[in-house]
């Protein structure tokens, strides 16, 4: 199993509430239900605010790196990809299960 974590930082001058950002979250939580290659998928908002801390993120468990190839060319999770780039910068770890 494969477990695909993003941390997603805001731009500096983005407004949480914003039309830009709120198309984002709203790709963000369909690509569970977009992208049959997911195993689980979550995604939301950080709730701790600290210096260190991102603002949101994504996770999802697939079941191979086959599968995680896949989901990467998904063409609506290139659309996602699309929305938060515009509005955040972002850390990505793939982490594979012994």
């Amino acid at each position: 199993m494969i477990t695909h974590i993003v941390l997603f930082k805001l731009k500096d001058g983005v407004d949480r509430d914003s039309q830009q950002v709120t198309e984002a979250v709203e790709h963000a939580h369909e690509v569970g239900r977009q992208v049959p290659e997911l195993v689980d998928w979550r995604a939301g908002w950080n709730t701790v605010d600290r210096d260190i801390s991102y603002d949101f993120a994504a996770i999802g468990v697939l079941a191979d790196l086959p599968a995680l190839q896949r989901y990467q060319e998904n063409a609506f999770h290139q659309l996602a990809i699309e929305k938060w780039k515009l509005i955040s910068d972002w850390i990505v770890a793939d982490l594979e299960d012994h």
